[in-house]
Order: C-alpha cells, then structure tokens, then sequence
C-alpha cells in the first residue's frame, strides 16, 4: 500500500511576502553560519590542501602555479575516484610535476585518533582535525547485504540542544570545512580499502552517505552542499544523489535551496507531533513549529512515491509513544511520500528518558503501518561502542583534560 498517489496535487510553492521572508531569514541563517567558519585549507607552511577545493577552485590553484585547465581532470581522478594520499602514486602525471605538486599541495585526511568496532561491525570513528578539534564518523554495514551508510557529522558540537540528543550537551564550537566533510567519507574509505570508487554495477561496501552526524547540516548548508557536490561528482567518487540522505530538525528556509541544488534525500527528525513537546525537546520548533516544517517537506522538489521522505521518531517512554502520538503522526503526515523510520532510545549517562517497551513500538508501528506508512523499528547498533552520537568526543575530551599539564 502507497502512502500517497504519484498524481496527488501539491501545495503551490512559496510566492510573494512569504517568498521574501524566506530569503531574508535564509540570508540570516547563512550569515550566521559564516561566524563559525572554518579554518582555511592552508597550512602553516604555505602548502594548500587539494580535498574540497570545488573543480573550478582546483582549476584556479593550478594555473596560480603555471599548470594548464586540463590538469584539473587528471588531478580530480587521483584524488577522488584512485583515493591517493601521495603525489608520488599520480602514475600518469610526470615525476617533475609530482614534486611541484608536493611542493605546494597536500592531499588531506582528518586524523583517526580512535577507531572502535563493535560487536555487531558498526565501526565508528573519532577524526581530529588540523586545528585539534574532534568529530565522530559511524560506518553501519547493513545485515543482509554487503553495503552500508557513513553517518557524517557536518559541525564540532551542535547548537540545537535537543534534549534526548547526546550532542545537544556539547556546544557549537564551528562549522566543519567541506574538506572535512568528504575527507570522513574517504578516510572511512581508507580504513576499508575501498578505493579506486566502484564503476557501475560493482557493489559499493560503503553504499550510501547520511549527514545525521553530530551537528545540523542545514545550519553549515554552504559547505555540506560544496562536499556533496564533490562526493556525487561522476568522474570522482561518483555517489548518486538517491544514496545520500540529510538529516534536518527543521531548518525551513534551507530545505528549499537543499531540494532544488542538491536534489538529495531528505530525513526529518520530528520526534513529537505536538509543538508544545516538540518546542521542549526540539528547541528549534519554537523557530519553526510543526506546521512550518510540514509544509517544507510537502514542497520538498526531491520527494516522490521513489524517493520517500524519511520521518525520524525517537521513542521515549511515557512522552511521546502512545496510540494518540501515532495516530497524530499519521495525521500530520498524510499525502506526503513518507516513511516512518521509529528510533528506540539509545540511553547515555546524564539522560533522564528511558527507551519505549517493545510492546508499546509494536502498537506504535502498528498504526503507522495500518495508514499506509513503511514504518520499521530502527534497532540500535554499536552500543557497546558508546555509540549514542557525540559519545566519543565527550570521552576524548575527558581524557584530554585529565592528562598533566
């Protein structure tokens, strides 16, 4: 059963005054953003780091040193679909210009301080970056199949302060770069030796990306977009945009310019379907109530009866798991092409919810499923990994601090 007819109308998109709100306070949010830049890609010592340069920006560096256009094809290949770290292994470009090219450049990753595999092979990674500060990187491999999602974080901590998110204690230190984007997605790559990327119909171990991190990508839209737009470049890495899905509380004035540049798929952490929960345990739906956000996702130009909207739904005990809740969500989201992706919690110390009973996810499901909604139960992976996201990096900087002086 489908949620949604393909030939259902859609609600026209935004025109006149609202149109002009939009931008204005997506000019702010941009302008916000910028106040947590990050560093630039150059180092100390002058040599400028190639990953994450846009083609045209690459392009630019290179005939800056007396190179012609044509080298930035060459280039892009080594870097992104070969996956070298070395000038020295650029076997179609001469030794003279290898060593010109290390004389100026360098071909970044962030730093793995910590690597840990759980018992059921979630693999999550803590990345320091050139400047000291630390995100973490999850590979799930999926249980049936050869394949799996890189969860990406797209900020150094978060400024949401969702309060059944282990990330929202920790405050927005800046935005991460677009090198340090796709750098996590090919330094996860490095680990699992899946280089040069695969062509075509050869399978892909590392299959899809989810920018469900710590940090709100929409709040660092500027350089998430550059390094997806690197990742689904055809002749690099060449992830389709069907592969990479980004996860937003609700950011409205973004979702817009994300659909229609980068057309990728959208997940929406909902988590309550009344605005007076939500605006407690999602702060941003004071910005952005239930309404507003609903009707993004309704104009939404990527969704389609193919490409679903992903509802996000953590389940917390006694707060937002009843028949009501669900019957609610099923309301709210009727005639979008939807899913209903259901999250027990994932408990960490500090935290005051408790997970739903099983009974209680099976009745939630249930009413979901019944109205026509895909509704699985999201089982928890790599808990034995203090998996909870942003875990990692509150233990490394407990370790950081109590070491002497």
């Amino acid at each position: 059963m489908t949620a949604v007819s393909a030939h259902a109308p859609q609600p026209p998109a935004e025109t006149g005054l609202a149109a002009s709100l939009t931008e204005v306070e997506r000019q702010r949010i941009l302008a916000k953003s910028a106040l947590f830049a990050p560093p630039t890609g150059m180092l100390p010592d002058g040599r400028r780091d190639l990953v994450g340069l846009s083609r045209e920006e690459l392009t630019d560096a290179l005939v800056a040193i007396g190179e012609k256009p044509f080298r930035t094809k060459q280039i892009w290949h080594w870097l992104y679909h070969q996956g070298v770290t070395d000038f020295a292994r650029m076997s179609s470009i001469a030794k003279p210009l290898q060593a010109k090219l290390a004389e100026r450049f360098v071909i970044g990753r962030p730093e793995a301080t910590t690597v840990q595999t759980s018992n059921d092979e979630t693999r999550k990674f803590l990345f320091r970056f050139r400047d000291g500060q630390e995100a973490e990187t999850v590979y799930i491999p999926d249980r049936r199949e050869d394949r799996g999602a890189v969860c990406i974080s797209s900020q150094v901590g978060c400024t949401l302060s969702c309060t059944f998110c282990h990330t929202g204690t920790q405050k927005l230190v800046r935005n991460l770069g677009a090198a340090e984007i796709v750098g996590q997605f090919m330094a996860a790559r490095d680990s699992y030796g899946e280089w040069p990327s695969p062509r075509g119909e050869t399978p892909r171990l590392l299959s899809t990306i989810v920018l469900m991190g710590m940090g709100e990508p929409l709040y660092n839209y500027e350089n998430v977009a550059k390094a997806m737009k690197i990742v689904m470049d055809g002749e690099g890495i060449g992830l389709s945009r069907r592969r990479i899905t980004l996860s937003t509380s609700g950011v409205v004035p973004m979702m817009d310019q994300c659909g229609s540049e980068l057309g990728i798929n959208l997940a929406i952490s909902l988590h309550a379907v009344r605005n007076d929960l939500r605006d407690e345990i999602v702060p941003l739906n004071r910005k952005y109530p239930i309404e507003e956000l609903i009707a993004a996702c309704r104009r939404y130009p990527a969704a389609s009866n193919a490409r679903r909207i992903t509802f996000e739904y953590i389940m917390l005990r006694g707060v937002n798991d009843s028949e009501a809740d669900a019957r609610e969500l099923v309301r709210l989201i009727a005639g979008i092409p939807a899913k209903v992706n259901l999250i027990p919690f994932n408990p960490w110390p500090g935290s005051d919810y408790r997970p739903s009973t099983r009974e209680q996810l099976a009745k939630f499901a249930q009413i979901v499923m019944d109205a026509g909604f895909a509704s699985p139960i999201r089982m928890p992976r790599g808990r034995d990994i203090l998996a909870a996201c942003g875990q990692l990096r509150t233990e490394s900087q407990r370790e950081r601090r109590s070491l002497p002086a």
